[in-house]
Parts: structure tokens; sequence; C-alpha cells
């Protein structure tokens, strides 16, 4: 669907006076040209049997193409699980803002961290006051968080995917455990 209404569309936005921002355009065409061998590849061969295949080249970018976005977010969960996340079980929350929010927070950095600590302190408040319930005060948690600037429809939407920790950590006896 890119491939056959992209180049319509600029052409028609042109005919208005109006283009599109040079880094869209880029992503758009880098998009185009993402998994295409006649823009590039590799001969892999396999030095069991000698059978050969050609990989083509991705872009590599972080838009729009479902590939790459795909292939880069399973590398990254994966990173989080063998080397960051300790043996503990993780809960994905998402924030999405009302529209009003949604454009001061994508030019307005100051604004997107302000919201991302309050978003934070409430999700690590719950967690202290789940484990306050079980007596155990003093609890700490831990989290990652993914900003994206884009919803599926490629439309502005910059909303929060954060992998918390489900449990909070507490010294004890000089060690630290997880509840």
């Amino acid at each position: 669907l890119v491939a056959e209404h992209y180049p319509r569309f600029r052409e028609r936005r042109a005919a208005e006076g109006r283009s599109l921002p040079p880094y869209v355009e880029a992503e758009f065409e880098a998009y185009l040209r993402c998994g295409l061998l006649e823009h590039g590849f590799l001969r892999v061969k396999c030095d069991a049997c000698q059978a050969e295949k050609l990989v083509a080249f991705s872009c590599k970018r972080r838009g729009i193409c479902p590939s790459c976005t795909g292939r880069r977010m399973a590398e990254r969960a994966a990173h989080l699980v063998d080397q960051v996340f300790p043996q503990a079980p993780v809960r994905q929350w998402v924030l999405s803002v009302p529209f009003p929010l949604r454009y001061r927070m994508a030019w307005n950095h100051e604004l997107t961290r302000a919201v991302l600590a309050v978003f934070w302190r409430a999700l690590e408040r719950y967690n202290r006051k789940r484990a306050e319930k079980r007596g155990i005060d003093g609890g700490r948690s831990g989290a990652v968080t993914v900003i994206q600037r884009a919803g599926g429809a490629v439309n502005l939407n910059p909303h929060f995917h954060m992998a918390v920790l489900d449990g909070v950590f507490v010294e004890k006896d000089g060690e630290i455990v997880f509840h």
C-alpha cells in the first residue's frame, strides 16, 4: 500500500505547495528499499551443506518499518531479560495521554519527562502499597521505559511503555531481597 500510494501522496502535497519534513521522506524512502535484493544483499553459505542464500539489507530505521522495529523490539526485550532485569516477575504498563497533551509533549521534552515522572511515581507507589499490605515496608521497585512517539497509524501519539518489576526490593540483614 505504501509503495502504491506514497508517490501520489507526495505529488499531491507538492501540488498544494506543501512538502513532508525531510526526516519523514527519508523514513519512507528507506522503508520502500528495505529487504529488497536490488538495494543490496549478502550471500551466505552453510559450511556443512554448501547451501547458499541471499539476505537483503534492511533499512535499520526506527520509524515506520515493521520488520526493523519488530527486530529491534525483540533484541531489546532479550537484552532486558538476559542482562538487565533480575529473576523477578515483570509487568508491562502503557500510558496514553489525552489528545491536547500529545502535541505539547511532542515538542516539549521537559513536559514529557514530567509526565513520565508522575507515571513512575504512581506505579512505584502502587507496588509499595501492595507490599505494605503484606507487612513489607520501605520497598523500592525498578522499571525500564520506552517512549514511543507514534501510534499504529504513524500518527503523532507520544506514549510510554514501561516494564515494571512486579514487586519491591528491600534490604534485610545486609542483603537485598525481592518480594
